[in-house]
């Protein structure tokens, strides 16, 4: 019952403070059903007859929009009827989506109907002057038509456009929503944002609604670049194809520069400098036909100009890339990065993923099924499109200064990053700009854990460049640093804290795919025969040689450790665990022999500690290949310490000093002096 209470209340709230401006979103489901319109167009109408919450008065409009609709709407299938009618009765009012385009050698404006499927309609030129979108993308309005057929004028077309009024809101007063938001608390703030996009909060988990208001950033905040991948039916691009009608969907993903920056040949922009937002849907097919596409569109993404020509133009669009994970993430993550499904062009250019902002899990956000939309009040969408549109002309990029700041982790960019983000989140939540410490440090976190994720992919694809990835704040007043982890790399560590068993050995080594990974041999010693069994390497040739190569040493060099440890009265078996199931390694001989050892002697090895390179049959040590690579996975698997053969002294200089000094470094010079150093004797 409190849950339907609340549901109450906000609706009561809502058509209090905002009279006139909410609309009930089940009249917007029942009619979109019937009509395929965009939910702007059908709660522009419904906002002029239903937005009250008076039951006569609704019914009453809900059946002068049916009227409307199925009156003026033109349905593709019905244009001929259609234009009859505009023919027989000389004058008739349509709904319908249109484009114009120059035609410069008659030098006239001619309209171009989506669903009307007319062409080379005149349209007068103060129409094209007031709404420049009719030029680039096109857009819904409300037309008056006529008819009238000159047999003099055999190329001109008939129709003719009396009036044009494009389906948006005249005018926003934004203070009403500064005044009005005063009224709710942040919960209820972010559940009427919620319901005005159609979805149902109370269904949704709290980390779902984050997502879906991140979803929402783009249209509030200039040049954000924003990446969700996700399985289908999340609902990725609904928000950019219906709520918005100052965002626009590119489908199919191919493009060429004139169209999305600027026509040199015309002279004239392109849909950044004409939209909020360019959405890409499915970015798997992104193409530019253009050679220098990807580049320009780089060089956007980084400062919101490009040069074309001798000129420097400037847009404030932002850029949305949706598309579908068609794997589970632990594969992909295991196997590749989460930018994978970006076309080849782009798949592996750390600059152009450098750019993003942001990157959804999509994968957290489920599939829409129907309880999951609202039958409750929200904002008329297009109210609350123009909200949006007027919020991007502020900054909250400083919002958290005066309680936080960024730990030393965040470059430059990912300090960009970060801000735009909590920027976007501010205008969102507190529009007004009125929060607490508490309120702006959990907008913080989000913001942190989004550019963190975009950081843990450039770092596999680009190596060392990105080590840097463990973001933190800091409280200004406590000193306190606070670290954020990223949900998919897992939290805990691979390498737990604390004293392991003995014969419970790590290390870390390439497999053969080249991939660098963390394994663990687990040694058993038990009374026995001198038996030696191993498991966990597959059909692995490399691997089982490796390993027996350290059982062949350790029979050889036991008494070298200790006089105590006897191979004929135990057996010894081993398991050797791929942590990350990314192939096995053959990398193994040392760490296998310090394993054997440290069972022998019922010794530990020390806490958080690494075995790094490898032995031949006779005990001679080989260095670690790409040791700052391979230092960076230890440090990400919880390492503290490290023992490294002092062959690999002479490759320290390769590793980023910050690096270097997040461990305690035990050099060896022989496989007995390993064995010491790993159990801490000296």
């Amino acid at each position: 019952m409190e849950s339907s209470d609340k549901t109450f209340n906000l609706n009561e709230k809502l058509n209090k403070y905002f009279a006139g401006r909410v609309v009930r979103k089940d009249l917007t489901k029942k009619i979109k059903e019937g009509a395929n319109v965009p939910v702007y167009v059908l709660e522009y109408l419904l906002g002029m007859y239903c937005a009250t919450d008076d039951e006569d008065s609704i019914n009453e409009g809900v059946e002068r929009v049916k009227k409307i609709l199925s009156d003026n709407f033109v349905r593709p299938d019905e244009a001929e009827k259609v234009k009859s009618k505009i023919r027989e009765l000389g004058q008739y009012t349509v709904i319908d989506k249109v484009t114009v385009k120059l035609n410069e050698k008659k030098d006239i404006y001619e309209a171009e109907f989506s669903n009307l499927g007319l062409k080379g309609v005149e349209i007068a030129p103060h129409y094209v002057k007031e709404y420049e979108k009719l030029l680039s993308g096109g857009i819904w309005c409300i037309l008056k038509m006529s008819y009238y057929y000159d047999e003099e004028v055999k190329e001109i077309s008939p129709f003719n456009i009396s009036k044009l009024t494009p389906i948006q809101m005249p005018n926003m007063d934004i203070e009403e929503i500064f005044n009005g938001r005063r009224y709710f608390t942040k919960d209820e703030w972010i559940d009427v944002l919620l319901r005005s996009i159609g979805m149902e909060p109370t269904q949704l988990k709290e980390n779902v609604k984050w997502h879906l208001l991140c979803r929402m950033i783009p249209l509030v905040e200039n040049n954000y670049n924003l990446c969700e991948l996700g399985p289908r039916g999340t609902g990725k691009s609904h928000i950019y194809k219906e709520i918005s009608p100052n965002s626009i969907l590119i489908s199919g993903g191919q493009t060429t520069v004139a169209n999305l920056f600027y026509n040199m040949a015309r002279r004239k922009i392109g849909l950044v400098g004409l939209w909020d937002v360019v959405a890409f849907d499915e970015v798997a097919g992104i193409t530019f036909k253009d050679k220098d596409g990807i580049q320009i569109m780089k060089d956007y993404m980084a400062s919101g100009s490009f040069a074309r020509g001798k000129e420097e133009k400037n847009a404030s669009a932002s850029m949305v890339f949706v598309g579908n994970i068609n794997q589970s993430v632990d594969v992909l993550l295991k196997t590749s990065h989460l930018f994978d499904p970006f076309p080849e062009a782009m798949a592996y250019d750390t600059a152009f993923f450098d750019r993003m902002h942001y990157y959804i899990p999509g994968w957290e956000i489920p599939k829409f099924r129907p309880e999951y939309f609202t039958d409750e009040y929200g904002f008329i969408t297009d109210y609350l499109a123009e909200f949006f549109r007027e919020m991007r002309k502020r900054s909250y990029t400083d919002a958290f200064d005066k309680y936080f700041k960024l730990g030393n982790n965040l470059n430059q960019r990912d300090v960009i990053a970060v801000r735009k983000t909590v920027s976007g989140l501010v205008k969102l939540i507190y529009p007004n700009g009125e929060f607490k410490k508490e309120d702006i440090e959990e907008i913080l976190r989000y913001a942190l854990v989004g550019r963190r994720r975009v950081k843990e992919q450039l770092k596999k694809i680009g190596g060392m460049e990105f080590y840097d990835v463990h973001f933190s704040y800091i409280d200004k007043e406590s000193f306190n640093e606070e670290f954020v982890t990223v949900p998919e790399q897992g939290g805990g560590k691979l390498i737990p804290e604390g004293i392991g068993k003995p014969g419970h050995v790590y290390t870390v080594g390439h497999s053969h795919s080249g991939m660098i990974g963390v394994y663990k041999i687990e040694t058993e010693v038990v009374n026995g025969s001198g038996k030696f069994e191993r498991t966990g390497l597959g059909s692995n040739r490399d691997a089982k040689e490796s390993i027996n190569i350290a059982f062949n040493y350790f029979k050889a060099n036991k008494k070298n450790i200790s006089g105590t440890i006897s191979v004929q009265n135990n057996d010894f078996l081993m398991h050797i665990q791929d942590l990350q199931g990314i192939g096995i390694t053959s990398e193994l001989s040392l760490a296998a022999f310090i394993a054997l050892c440290s069972g022998a002697l019922r010794k530990p090895v020390q806490s958080q500690m690494v075995i790094l390179g490898s032995m031949s049959i006779g005990g001679t040590i080989n260095k670690v290949e790409e040791l700052a690579s391979t230092l960076q996975v230890c440090f990400d698997a919880g390492a503290k310490k490290i023992l490294l053969p002092m062959a690999s002294a002479s490759d320290i200089s390769t590793v980023p000093p910050e690096l270097f000094a997040k461990f305690q470094i035990a050099f060896y010079q022989s496989p007995e002096d390993a064995v010491f150093k790993a159990l801490g004797v000296e």
